[in-house]
């Protein structure tokens, strides 16, 4: 590799293409026209030596060598970033950026600490992304973002994860339901019932479906939905009974009731996720620390367990 002709812009290019997906969508994003950046791939492909992208069915896909030059290049820009950050930090005010992905559930209790947080850094950009479990895994594998929160954290030696928020899953059904006035119930008093289900993937169905297998049951009769607040009006209408997390209903939920059912809540938790193999910005470390300090203040104090500060010991062991 002639290291001298491997240049910023070039890595700069390189991360906005694998990130974006096209050519087309990181000339847009960088305000080129396409066969420039494409003449920049070729540039930088040359000076590395070796092929960095396919072009696969799924479109751009990275060869082995095209994935470890996009970890130094995230590295190489993430530092320059972060000096940006610094100098603007020493100008005068918290400033920086910093990106945070989570899954659909979450939004039901993260912005209550998001809010208080943007108040009080209104200098430093957020971007927020939402998605289902499959979305945000793509994102953590394109390593897109900062930080992301899922409920099960991905199975990869490169996701370090910190439990924030307990997260409990519980039966609910439509409030003129028979089995409403019940006291107890099992398993076994629900199998005839339809149940309204997330997609295959989703973590609430998946916990649901391992805890099924326990017991040695099959449901008879499923819908698949495609969001929480859908099944949610779904139940209060009468289609059928639901598993979802306890924070997506409100303190009061007209038509619905939550089962008492055995073994009820499922023991679930929010984490906080980052990814061992990327630096984390002085921003996204900076949201870590007020939220380490600031569940207590904003969200459900019955449902905390917060697990950050370890989280964050870690990475600055892992700096050192």
């Amino acid at each position: 590799m002639r290291l001298r002709h491997l240049t910023f812009r070039l890595l700069e290019v390189y991360v906005a293409v694998v990130r974006s997906g096209s050519v087309t969508a990181a000339a847009q994003l960088l305000h080129l026209t396409q066969p420039t950046v494409s003449q920049q791939l070729k540039r930088l492909a040359d000076t590395v030596g070796e092929p960095l992208l396919l072009h696969g069915v799924r479109g751009i896909e990275l060869t082995e060598v095209g994935r470890e030059l996009y970890r130094s290049a995230l590295d190489v820009t993430g530092r320059f970033d972060d000096f940006a950050d610094y100098l603007a930090e020493l100008r005068g005010g918290q400033r920086g950026r910093f990106s945070i992905a989570l899954v659909n559930t979450a939004q039901y209790v993260l912005p209550r600490l998001l809010g208080p947080y943007s108040r009080a850094f209104p200098e430093v950009e957020l971007t927020l992304e939402i998605g289902n479990r499959q979305q945000l895994l793509q994102r953590f594998e394109r390593q897109l973002d900062d930080i992301y929160v899922f409920s099960h954290p991905p199975a990869s030696e490169q996701a370090l994860a910190a439990r924030f928020l307990r997260n409990p899953l519980v039966v609910i059904a439509p409030e003129q339901h028979p089995l409403a006035l019940q006291t107890q119930l099992s398993i076994h008093d629900l199998r005839r019932e339809r149940f309204l289900l997330r997609e295959p993937g989703s973590a609430t169905r998946m916990l649901f479906e391992s805890w099924l297998h326990g017991q040695g049951v099959q449901l008879s009769d499923t819908l698949q939905m495609a969001s929480n607040e859908a099944i949610r009006v779904g139940v209060a209408s009468g289609m059928g009974l639901a598993v979802v997390s306890r924070h997506v209903l409100p303190l009061q939920h007209p038509g619905i009731v939550v089962l008492p059912l055995q073994q009820f809540p499922l023991d679930s938790h929010w984490h906080f996720i980052i990814r061992r193999d990327r630096r984390l910005p002085h921003a996204a470390r900076g949201f870590l620390e007020y939220a380490a300090g600031s569940l207590e203040q904003w969200l459900p104090a019955e449902y905390l367990c917060n697990e950050i500060e370890p989280l964050l010991s870690q990475t600055r062991a892992e700096r050192v």
